[in-house]
């Protein structure tokens, strides 16, 4: 930001933050003038080898973030999200700062896991990267586009155990009451960690705004807090900077629910370099509020973030076990029509994956989904995406999802071509374009014997299919997808 757009920066604002943090106020209003960072997590559902991870350190300048495992800082001017490796899930670009939160959740594979406001999919997709495709991982966003936006992430990043809902945290506590393991709540808040970067955040801003949005986060908490497990762990988080949204909020919060406690933060590997909390900025502050983090633009090479991570001791209630998910039983013919197609176009392992999934299979219109193993019953809440999408019965035949494609990896199928990230082929694909293996022989690797299906790579990252006549491969990328 040039230094005259500081003149941009509310009025109110700058009086605050000029009365919070006195002799850093300047250091703080010069990191203004300095451009943002920008990140990237790689995904390790894709499992890249260590070769596949130097040579995208060497084509986007990549640079470690301390407290992010997988997560690097990247030149803007290699511009990664225009590669594609980004269409391929190979990595999701995510601000800095963001990405400290789920270090701090730690989840695992074989976990309960729910991001309560979830949309765009950062946390979303980093959670599920650490949980490995095991356990569930249940993703929210009570906006319906937002939530929209939030599912097709979970499809580009390759995700099987992940469930997507547009609900209100109220209904959600009605359905999972002391179900988690462990939850986050980056929460809807005022914004200010983010006016360097976004002019819409600096001109919606009030101090009335601030007020509305505590209030609302008191809530969510309070709706979060009741669908955690006895053991549990909750990370919030905001990107703003007011006391009355962090501080404030956490400790209105450990007053209502003593059964919660503060954990430590700054013994987490990477963490030592971010701030602790302010709790001479809470009335009566509680020297505890000491164990939030934060993360400052004139400390840190990111943008202003919050976080707290809270345990639950004990519970209010037993847990109510949910009724396990058990979905209709499908068709024999559709059933049939589905292993017909995985034995033509995947090798025996990967059938073996969905062997045991029967009673998994769920039909969700014309789509074939496989639901994750630990699903319970979600009757009466939206669901946007119930698991896997596996792909659509028309006319007695079966055609593989977008989903499918990105999910599934080159030695899980019989037939591929894989394209050069530089290539004009690639990027012919990703316009919708069919493509002739006479033309591209040259450029690309490929395995295929015969007419039918083919998942299209670039390099080694799963992109899309294609179906093979003679020797075109006729383009099945998804026309919502497709680059002008």
């Amino acid at each position: 930001m040039e230094k005259e757009h500081q003149a941009e920066l509310p009025k109110a604002f700058l009086e605050k933050m000029e009365r919070l943090l006195k002799e850093e106020y300047q250091d703080f209003l010069k990191s203004y003038e300095e451009t943002p960072k920008q990140g990237l997590r790689i995904n390790p559902l894709k499992k890249l080898s260590n070769s596949q991870i130097l040579r995208l350190k060497e084509r986007f300048r990549l640079e470690s973030i301390p407290w992010a495992e997988g997560g690097y800082y990247f030149d803007a001017q290699t511009r990664p999200g225009k590669s594609p490796f980004h269409e391929a899930g190979v990595y999701y670009i995510q601000e800095p700062s963001a990405m400290a939160v789920v270090e701090l959740l730690k989840p695992v594979g074989g976990e309960r896991i729910l991001d309560l406001c979830a949309a765009p999919g950062g946390k979303t997709t980093q959670i599920a990267g650490k949980m490995g495709q095991k356990g569930l991982l249940v993703s929210n966003e009570i906006h319906p586009l937002r939530a929209k936006i939030l599912s097709q992430n979970v499809e580009r990043m390759g995700i099987a155990n992940g469930v997507v809902t547009n609900e209100s945290s109220q209904r959600l506590l009605k359905s999972f009451p002391e179900f988690f393991d462990g939850i986050v709540v980056d929460a809807p808040c005022s914004g200010e960690g983010m006016f360097r970067k976004e002019e819409a955040a600096r001109e919606q801003w009030s101090l009335n705004q601030v007020s509305v949005c505590a209030a609302r986060q008191k809530e969510i908490l309070d709706n979060a807090a009741g669908m955690l497990k006895t053991g549990g762990r909750l990370v919030y988080s905001t990107c703003t900077f007011s006391p009355e949204e962090n501080e404030g909020t956490i400790q209105t919060f450990l007053d209502s629910h003593p059964e919660f406690v503060l954990e430590r933060t700054q013994s987490i590997p990477g963490f030592s370099c971010l701030g602790q909390g302010r709790p001479e900025w809470v009335a009566d502050g509680k020297s505890q509020l000491s164990q939030t983090v934060r993360i400052w633009p004139h400390r840190t090479r990111g943008e202003g973030h919050f976080l707290a991570l809270l345990r639950k001791e004990e519970g209010s209630i037993k847990e109510k076990r949910k009724k396990a998910f058990q979905a209709p039983r499908l068709l024999p013919e559709v059933l049939k029509v589905w292993e017909e197609f995985a034995a033509s176009v995947c090798h025996p392992f990967f059938q073996e994956e969905f062997h045991n999934a029967s009673g998994r299979f769920l039909m969700f219109g014309e789509e074939l989904y496989v639901c994750p193993n630990q699903m319970i019953d979600m009757k009466g809440l939206k669901v946007l995406r119930p698991g896997l999408d596996l792909g659509t019965f028309k006319k007695k035949r079966f055609e593989p999802s977008h989903s499918l494609a990105l999910y599934l990896k080159q030695n899980q199928v019989k037939q591929w071509v894989s394209l050069p990230e530089e290539g004009e082929a690639v990027f012919r694909y990703l316009k919708g374009e069919a493509l002739d293996l006479s033309g591209i022989a040259g450029n690309a690797k490929c395995q295929i014997s015969e007419n039918g299906w083919v998942l299209v790579l670039v390099e080694d990252a799963s992109l899309g299919f294609a179906k093979l006549t003679g020797t075109v491969l006729k383009n099945h990328y998804p026309k919502g997808l497709r680059r002008s």
